[in-house]
């Protein structure tokens, strides 16, 4: 094979599961390798070893921003280019029209959108090692507590079909005394006798910091609907509930202790400590932010891309006199849901957020898109601070706010 330069080819990696598609193609869009390669390390070293026919640095296009393969192709040196699904997906009728796919051709189309439309995208850069442990902590966390609602969801609609008193006892069945209490009490039978001063020992026993004395939730237990099941389905609906208690229960443990990892180091972070500074922006959602957002200002010039990964602005459609507006669902979709907790908390404390909440629910924005409103105009006071690398200051935000309507008026 004849050796070529690194400016001379492009490549594109069809990702998936167990196998990736891989084609390099020269300058005039000639397939000069074409080959698959597992996804372990022996078909990670094939993979260098036929790219390093090529130059030191091949520019390599794929589906997918993260993940091992990239990491590996970005800490060779070679430049790494995210297309996004949507883009390729709508790029197929350039190449085929009879509406067939394969990895091997997918592979030339990334490798041949490259080639042609590189100019649209810039090579991901890789992120610091704080950054990447943060993303790691913070995305199995945020794993972890959709596993948990789920099993949530779960166990409360199988104590309202056989139990209704103990789904509400206590404000959350998944909290720890929750589930201490069904891991006590699994069933109705089981609290047939329960007095008042039994459950006073649970509760101490539990440290419980709720307001409600055992009399009050003796009685919630005891005002609830009563589950229409015989003996034998009540047993077998407990043993259902023992199981999820037992599945839930160190779920929940582990999430407290990533929560209280990940609180740790984003508090140790100086990126972290900007966006820490936002009104009410937490720990815990300041690390879904940076973990997203990352530490390589280059990725987001302005703003206005910075609210386009975060899904902040909509799409417009626009074609003669049809003009429409539409959600924007191709995004970073932790970037935005994390966006979204911030703006929704900061109206709780911050008069200018709140003043943009109010007048987008004056507009007939319903909740959920005034909340997109207000993430939409904190996504430039971020962006902002992130590229200043200074922490958030009420005062100058302030002050620029009164520049500007005294610029407009």
């Amino acid at each position: 094979m004849t050796t070529e330069t690194s400016s001379d080819v492009f490549a594109g990696v069809d990702w998936a599961v167990h196998t990736h598609a891989v084609c390099v193609i020269d300058a005039a869009g000639a397939v000069r390798d074409r080959f698959e390669i597992t996804h372990d390390r022996v078909g990670l070293a094939e993979l260098m070893r036929r790219l390093a026919r090529f130059g030191p640095s091949v520019r390599i296009a794929i589906e997918r921003p993260s993940g091992l393969i990239v990491d590996a192709l970005v800490e060779a040196g070679h430049q790494v280019f995210a297309i996004h699904p949507n883009a390729v997906k709508a790029s197929r009728p350039r190449y085929r029209s009879h509406g067939g796919k394969s990895d091997a051709s997918d592979a030339y189309l990334l490798a041949d959108l490259l080639r042609t439309d590189g100019h649209r995208w810039a090579a991901l850069s890789p992120q610091s090692d704080s950054i990447r442990a943060l993303r790691a902590l913070v995305r199995a966390r945020d794993d972890l507590v959709t596993t948990r609602v789920a099993l949530g969801n779960q166990l409360h609609s199988t104590l309202q079909a056989f139990w209704p008193g103990a789904a509400c006892i206590f404000a959350d069945i998944t909290s720890p005394i929750g589930l201490a209490f069904l891991h006590r009490y699994a069933s109705p039978a089981s609290t047939a006798h329960l007095s008042e001063a039994q459950l006073q020992r649970f509760c101490r026993s539990q440290h419980y910091s709720g307001r409600r004395s055992p009399t009050e939730l003796l009685a919630r237990l005891h005002a609830a609907a009563q589950g229409l099941t015989d003996e034998l389905t009540s047993d077998a609906m407990a043993q259902v509930v023992r199981s999820l208690v037992a599945v839930l229960d160190p779920l929940v443990t582990q999430i407290s202790e990533l929560t209280r990892r990940i609180e740790r180091f984003v508090a140790s972070l100086p990126d972290g400590q900007i966006i820490m500074s936002f009104p009410r922006a937490g720990r815990v959602c300041a690390a879904q932010i940076l973990a997203e957002l990352g530490d390589v200002r280059e990725r987001f010039p302005s703003p206005e891309r910075l609210a386009a990964e975060a899904g902040a602005v909509p799409v417009t459609y626009q074609s003669g006199k049809t003009r429409s507006v539409t959600f924007r669902w191709a995004c970073n979709h932790r970037l935005r849901q994390a966006i979204n907790c911030l703006a929704d908390n900061s109206r709780h404390a911050n008069a200018w957020a709140h003043s943009i909440y109010v007048a987008a629910r004056a507009r007939g924005c319903d909740h959920p898109h005034a909340i997109r409103i207000l993430a939409r105009a904190w996504l430039r006071v971020l962006w902002r601070a992130w590229t200043d690398r200074k922490p958030y200051d009420p005062a100058l935000h302030n002050n620029a706010l009164k520049q500007a309507l005294n610029e407009a008026g």
